[in-house]
């Protein structure tokens, strides 16, 4: 749409919004993508922008008239691969890209919903996914469409046909090694994590060629690891041994799962890393860095600048993974209003964190979700949790397990994977939360290439008799909720905030719902026939507002969420990208 699609839209330029740009042969650069949220004619990164704000200018469709919101086509992925569609489309000239569980990547026409390609990844029979066979997106750069594989590959196809350009593994999919994030693209670079922390391997994230392939450099997440450079050993990762206990660092997980988001202000790169392995933490005494943590990151080296732990010494799988999202604001500072460079984090311990994004400095910390009983708060002079150390998972007795205590948020978090969104308009995020809690207990572990090191076993539950998932809106600088929408079923897909005041995401029940974002009033909602556990996008196509966003059933849930899956287990599956605009 900037490009050949910009020469359509000339005669419209007058009448809409949208700022024609120059047609450029071989389609987004970096540079492009960088400016992909002030250019609402496309979208070409996941997030909508590098920041991953995932705020749209575009206010067409706004408050006013999100009523009259109609489908213009559903394009189903077909066949028996259903399972979860955790997915954020693309849409770049004309053409909407979508992966889809099992690690396929659609195109289909924006216009029409016509399939003009797919390819299915060959994937071997022994790949061992913890969460489902999803896959949140691709990366779109020049004529290469690039994505991840659940058997740890990363593929850069054709974006006109499909075909495979490169293929380059990334990990050993037999030492439980995957891969389900979108790729970040940043100075010609494709820069991935890797998943696979319930299996005892190494977090890490890597930078590579985006037109070969080839490695640039990669950074483990585990003190004691080598990074590299072009080729060569570059840095050992921390110090070896110094919050791990004798070789434990060697398969202390922190993967970087969920990818990582870039600041080109700060030239930063945001990769949060994972649990450690195993669960049980009393195998494991120390803070075993830079496990459940926010890592800052030189893109032109794989150095790390700064970290943030929010959970030292984990032991109840509270992921660190989630996006950490650059914005600007004003802050109180010993009674002095002061403009600062920030970063927000909706942490599955259900916590919402408020960094200084130049230093990794601790802000302000607030509770976003109904309780946190495994600390009572945050100690801002340090940084630390408040620990409640009786609600920490007991040490096994010889074959025994461990004592039982009630934790909450569960380990499936107080936010999982699903991406918040930021307004400029309203200073808000828009944070999709999920208010249970679980009995824990440690077992006994010791680790095995390839299978599942836990050594921990839990039973969730919920806490409130009316909700478990819970939309609310986050004011960053006093750390107050401003409004919440409560939902029966847990959230478990994305959000999109737009210049007219509007909020979307999705609910397991099928519907995509529209918000009113100052107030949270539901204003609009469309049944898609299956649970929406994927990212919202809108875009300008031929002068109208459009909005997309996956249907299908999946993800971690059903999977992992025990009395309260079966709560949701008539959930129908599916596999469908719907795409809806305002009628003429």
């Amino acid at each position: 749409m900037k490009r050949r699609f910009s020469i359509v839209l000339a005669g419209l330029a007058a009448a809409t919004s949208l700022t024609a740009a120059p047609v450029l042969a071989g389609g987004p650069t970096s540079a492009d993508i960088v400016n992909d949220a002030a250019t609402p004619g496309d979208v070409i990164s996941y997030g909508m922008g590098p920041q991953q704000q995932r705020f749209s200018t575009l206010d067409k469709l706004n408050s006013s008239n999100v009523k009259g919101l109609v489908p213009v086509f559903a394009a189903s992925l077909g066949g028996e691969k259903q399972r979860g569609q955790e997915s954020q489309p693309l849409v770049y000239d004309g053409t909407i890209y979508v992966t889809g569980s099992y690690s396929r990547l659609f195109a289909f026409d924006a216009r029409t919903g016509e399939k003009k390609w797919e390819y299915n990844a060959r994937l071997p029979d022994g790949i061992m996914p913890c969460c489902d066979v999803v896959n949140r997106g691709a990366a779109i750069h020049g004529d290469k469409i690039i994505f991840a594989t659940l058997d740890a590959h990363l593929i850069a196809l054709d974006r006109h046909t499909g075909k495979v350009i490169w293929n380059k593994k990334l990990a050993d999919y037999q030492a439980g090694y995957s891969a389900t994030a979108a790729p970040l693209i940043v100075k010609d670079m494709v820069i991935t994590g890797n998943s696979g922390g319930e299996f005892g391997i190494i977090g890490e994230v890597s930078a590579r060629n985006v037109d070969t392939g080839e490695l640039i450099w990669t950074r483990p997440t585990i003190e004691g690891h080598m990074g590299s450079l072009n080729g060569k050993p570059s840095t050992m990762t921390g110090k070896l041994n110094a919050s791990w206990t004798g070789d434990l660092w060697k398969t202390g997980g922190g993967a970087t799962w969920l990818g990582g988001t870039y600041d080109p202000e700060t030239n930063l790169l945001f990769f949060g890393t994972g649990n450690p392995g195993p669960w049980n933490s009393n195998l494991r005494p120390g803070d075993n860095l830079y496990t459940a943590s926010t890592l800052a990151i030189d893109p032109d080296t794989g150095e790390i600048k700064w970290h943030y732990q929010t959970t030292p010494h984990d032991g109840w799988d509270f992921d660190g993974v989630n996006e950490f999202i650059p914005f600007d604001a004003t802050m109180k500072v010993k009674g002095k209003d002061v403009p600062m460079k920030l970063g927000a984090k909706a942490d599955r311990n259900g916590y919402f964190y408020v960094l200084d994004r130049t230093n990794g400095k601790l802000v302000s910390a607030n509770k976003f979700v109904m309780q946190t009983t495994w600390a009572d708060g945050i100690n801002l002079k340090t940084g630390r949790p408040n620990f409640i150390p009786a609600n920490r998972p007991g040490a096994p007795n010889g074959a025994e397990k461990g004592t039982t205590v009630f934790a909450s948020p569960s380990f499936l978090g107080g936010k999982n994977w699903m991406p918040m969104a930021y307004s400029k308009d309203t200073g808000l995020f828009y944070v999709p939360s999920n208010d249970w809690g679980m009995d824990i207990w440690n077992e006994p572990i010791a680790y095995k290439k390839g299978a599942a090191y836990l050594g921990a076993g839990f039973t969730i539950k919920p806490i409130a008799e009316d909700h478990i998932g819970a939309l609310r809106a986050m004011d960053p600088t006093t750390g107050k909720i401003v409004w919440e929408y409560k939902n029966k079923a847990p959230l478990w897909g994305g959000v999109l905030a737009t210049r007219g005041n509007l909020v979307f995401t999705g609910t397991p029940e099928g519907y995509l719902k529209a918000f009113d974002a100052k107030t949270g009033a539901e204003l609009w909602k469309f049944q898609t026939g299956s649970g929406v556990v994927g990212s919202p996008i809108t875009w300008e196509q031929d002068g109208e507002q459009y909005v997309a966003v996956m249907s299908g059933w999946g993800g971690a849930v059903p999977l992992w969420g025990g009395e309260v899956a079966k709560t949701f287990k008539e959930i129908s599956q599916g596999g469908s990208l719907w795409v809806f605009k305002l009628p003429k």
